[in-house]
């Protein structure tokens, strides 16, 4: 038994513990950073047409800004209910999810990062049923695959989010795909391993280069006892696909992530 009467197995829960409280301080740290960015903006283009208005008297400037003032504000409105809707579902308990409504909430949040990095984004949600998920830690599973997708692309691209059933798996498949940088087929085995980075270091938008972002969005899946696939082409792109399983009808509202086991990864492979 080490020093102090411990036992070693329980210190390592406790570490365990401890890095799983740690990262979800960084992922909110990042929605916060995030949703200020957003909500700056918005209040920019509140402040700016507001003078435009009260410098200019004749009706049309006026009618001009106060269009520009209430499509900005109807925005916030959009971010806020899409923060709302994460604060909502901060525990980790599973329950039946659209992915389709979490998707869109998660798109009000990164639209203007987007549109400055020059990145398209297309969302292909097909009818599904719902998944049987903690939808707070699927969304924080989504920024980072939507934020390392962006950082793929520095020159701008596509990125193509797809929602869609797999009825044979008993699945709901929830895709990122870029059209950038790709990675290298050695490194794609290590992705997912902890402090594991391609990146230099945080880009000019202070996200990135920790090396513990893919690690985490593999435990929560895992967790979830779903299945994570990435197929990526150097110079042609990247799809991370994550099976989620189907709420199924005779499933509990709500059920702890914590009590579940821990499944097998789906191991890394390139594309064709």
């Amino acid at each position: 038994m080490p020093a102090g009467g411990v036992p070693l197995v329980e210190q390592v829960k406790s570490l365990q513990e401890e890095l799983r409280h740690a990262r979800k301080l960084s992922a909110l740290g990042e929605l916060v950073s995030t949703t200020t960015h957003e909500f700056n903006n918005v209040l920019t283009t509140i402040i700016n047409y507001a003078k435009l208005g009260l410098r200019n008297k004749d009706t049309a400037s006026r009618d001009k800004a106060l269009d520009k003032i209430l499509g900005a504000a109807l925005r916030a409105e959009k971010i806020t209910n899409s923060v709302l809707g994460m604060a909502r579902s901060r525990g980790t308990d599973r329950a039946p999810t659209d992915l389709a409504k979490l998707v869109d909430q998660t798109l009000v949040l990164l639209e203007r990062e987007m549109r400055k990095y020059r990145v398209q984004v297309e969302a292909q949600l097909e009818p599904s049923p719902p998944a049987f998920v903690c939808g707070n830690q699927i969304q924080q599973v989504l920024l980072n695959l939507m934020t390392n997708a962006r950082q793929a692309m520095p020159q701008g691209g596509r990125m193509l989010i797809r929602v869609a059933p797999d009825p044979a798996a008993g699945t709901v498949d929830l895709m990122v795909r870029d059209t950038g940088s790709g990675i290298p087929a050695e490194k794609l085995p290590h992705i997912f391993d902890r402090f594991y980075t391609t990146k230099q270091g945080p880009d000019a938008s202070g996200k990135g280069g920790t090396g513990v972002g893919l690690s985490m969005c593999r435990e929560i899946i895992e967790q979830h006892q779903a299945k994570i696939r990435v197929e990526s082409t150097v110079g042609v792109g990247t799809a991370f696909t994550l099976k989620l399983p189907v709420a199924k009808q005779e499933q509990p509202s709500a059920t702890p992530v914590a009590k579940l086991g821990i499944a097998a990864a789906e191991p890394a492979t390139p594309a064709h």
